[in-house]
């Protein structure tokens, strides 16, 4: 299961190793379908990839500063750095082979 990750604590959680962010809301269709992905990934690649989801509603900084305007957005951080933007609905195959290259 992915955790929920606030503004607050974003910086802290995201600055070391390889992130995923899910950026979601409640009321959003397609972000639906997206979480439980995203908490399946958390389960398998737990101890390699840190997997966050962000309620874009509660928390609405860190989205702004970053330029997301449609969910669901997925960033992956590798050591502090955006490394990846995804926009939109994957498939878990999809997320895996972008994690890999950062692996």
């Amino acid at each position: 299961m992915a955790m929920e990750l606030t503004d607050a604590l974003f910086a802290d959680e995201t600055k070391e190793g390889l992130v995923l962010v899910d950026f979601w809301a409640p009321w959003c269709g397609p972000c639906r379908i997206q979480g439980p992905i995203i908490d399946e990934l958390a389960e398998e690649l737990e101890g390699q990839v840190k997997i966050y989801k962000m309620d874009v509603d509660e928390n609405p900084e860190v989205p702004s500063s970053f330029g997301i305007m449609s969910i669901p957005t997925l960033l992956v951080k590798k050591d502090d750095q955006v490394v990846e933007k995804l926009i939109g609905v994957h498939r878990k195959e999809q997320l895996q082979e972008v994690l890999a290259k950062y692996m």
